[in-house]
């Protein structure tokens, strides 16, 4: 009877796809969530505060509340992906609903002292939502037998032979223990019957042939990924004089992540051995991160407020779980035990994200309403992989230095009142990380809200939609030619406000 394993890798750095650029892109970023009012202003809330979701953007956002406030938000995420790969288009959806905000914050008053007010407030928002679904197909001239090739060269084929009463998955994870990532690929090539060595009678072949024969070959990607960057925030904030604001927030991430893609091919030629190739690799991602940020806001006159904020750079420690399966005509009899019951586990590995710069300004037309714009700055060139003497790490944060760039994020909100009802509206752009600013391109984000006072509490309607253009390649090497994606995010949400 065979047995399932689970084997820790002693090197990070062996799973190369898995720690690298994406990585750092995936947790640097984060969506526009958060409250109903504050995601149908776009976020604009740097110089206002007054807002539970204002505190990741400027923690000295409490203080200007007058009085305890609790709030909670649930919001229905809809993400639609429209995909072009070698001229043929596809589309994938997916509806999700979550629980995406909560907190409260209690005020303390003295208005005989200098620091007339002290804040104490309490956050969970959803920095970003992962769940998504992808479906990429087309009639390609780069097949996956390409992946396994490149992998494989270099790599003397005795390295990847059964020892004596070795069980196919026992060789898997002793490979990848033992060589590295790129051996463990190569060995799932010739036993999946991808590939074969040029030199079959000779351990020491370092050169391999493709089984496969094509022209083109029809290819179907999926990827569905799930999970979420959850943020705790605890604040302080105090209010000096009428006119100044002061604060600084802790911040405790959870990262969960969780990335299934399967591929299969067909449509080979008609002398082809291999008819059909299956290939499934499955990602798990857990850790957590810490942040810290202070701000400041200031009011020049009744009219007009300025608002400047920094955030730290974010810590993450994370830990990376890894299966994959693979099967073709030529595969041999066992590859069926190799599946995702058959896990590779990593150590841990950090990511440090860059530090945030923004600066804000409001237009406040009395008790009418409000404009508010944002502007925040963080280079993305200074992410980085730790730990950096890891030489594949060093390698990646040099790459990561060349490739990204300065990200500008600007956002722009404003708030009509009539009596208790409140419309609200919001534009924001966020500048494509990488300097090209072709593999991710700019975002564009429009909202809109509505809200209705009932004295002390408050019912709020938000709607925000975001669009993206991204080059994605499927695989990190062997299939050079990306798929063209244009995603849309849309999201519906309702809160709820009590005044305490």
């Amino acid at each position: 009877m065979r047995r399932h394993y689970t084997f820790i890798l002693l090197l990070a750095c062996a799973f190369a796809s898995a720690q690298n650029i994406n990585d750092v892109l995936r947790y640097s970023g984060e969506s526009l969530q958060g409250t109903s009012r504050y995601q149908g202003m776009s976020g604009a809330f740097g110089a206002l505060g007054g807002d539970l979701s204002s505190l990741n953007v400027n923690p000295a956002g409490s203080a200007v509340f007058n009085y305890g406030v609790f709030s909670i938000t649930g919001s229905n995420y809809h993400h639609n992906n429209d995909a072009s790969y070698f001229s043929t288009n596809s589309t994938a959806s997916l509806n999700s609903f979550d629980l995406n905000q909560i907190g409260g914050v209690f005020v303390f008053k003295d208005n005989d002292a200098a620091w007339k007010k002290i804040s104490l407030a309490f956050n969970y928002d959803q920095a970003r939502k992962f769940d998504n679904e992808l479906y990429i197909t087309g009639n390609s001239n780069q097949g996956i037998d390409n992946y396994f090739l490149n992998y494989a060269d270099g790599i003397p084929f005795g390295d990847l032979l059964l020892q004596d009463d070795e069980y196919l998955e026992e060789a898997y994870l002793d490979i990848g223990s033992s060589f590295g990532y790129a051996d463990q690929q190569a060995f799932l090539g010739y036993f999946g019957g991808i590939i074969d060595p040029m030199d079959e009678s000779n351990d020491n072949n370092t050169a391999y042939i493709s089984n496969a024969k094509y022209n083109t070959v029809n290819q179907r990607y999926s990827e569905s990924t799930i999970g979420q960057n959850s943020k705790f925030t605890a604040n302080l904030a105090s209010q000096y004089g009428d006119n100044f604001y002061l604060g600084a927030s802790l911040n405790f991430h959870n990262i969960s992540y969780e990335k299934l893609t399967q591929l299969s091919e067909s449509g080979f030629d008609s002398d082809s051995e291999l008819k059909n190739i299956y290939f499934d690799n499955l990602l798990r991602t857990d850790g957590n991160g810490f942040s810290f940020s202070i701000g400041a806001i200031g009011k020049l006159n009744d009219h007009i407020r300025v608002g400047g904020s920094y955030q730290s750079p974010t810590w993450y420690s994370l830990t990376d779980e890894t299966s994959q399966k693979i099967n073709s005509d030529l595969a041999d009899n066992d590859i069926s035990y190799i599946n995702f019951n058959v896990i590779n586990v990593f150590e841990k590995y950090n990511i440090q994200t860059p530090a945030k710069l923004t600066g804000s300004l409001a237009v406040v037309f009395g008790p009418q309403g409000l404009i508010s714009f944002d502007y925040s700055y963080q280079d993305m060139s200074k992410a980085q992989l730790k730990p950096t003497t890891d030489p594949s790490f060093a390698s990646e944060n040099t790459f990561i230095s060349d490739e990204l760039g300065g990200v500008s994020t600007f956002r722009l909100g404003g708030e009509y009142r009539l009596a208790a009802l409140s419309l609200r509206a919001g534009y924001r752009f966020e500048q494509s990380p990488y300097a090209s600013g072709t593999t991710i391109g700019d975002l564009n984000g429009y909202s809109a809200g509505i809200g209705y006072s009932f004295g002390s509490s408050r019912l709020d309607l938000g709607f925000s939609q975001a669009s993206q253009d991204i080059n994605k390649t499927l695989y990190d090497t062997g299939l050079p030619t990306p798929a063209g994606i244009t995603h849309k995010n849309t999201v519906v949400s309702l809160g709820y406000t009590l005044n305490l």
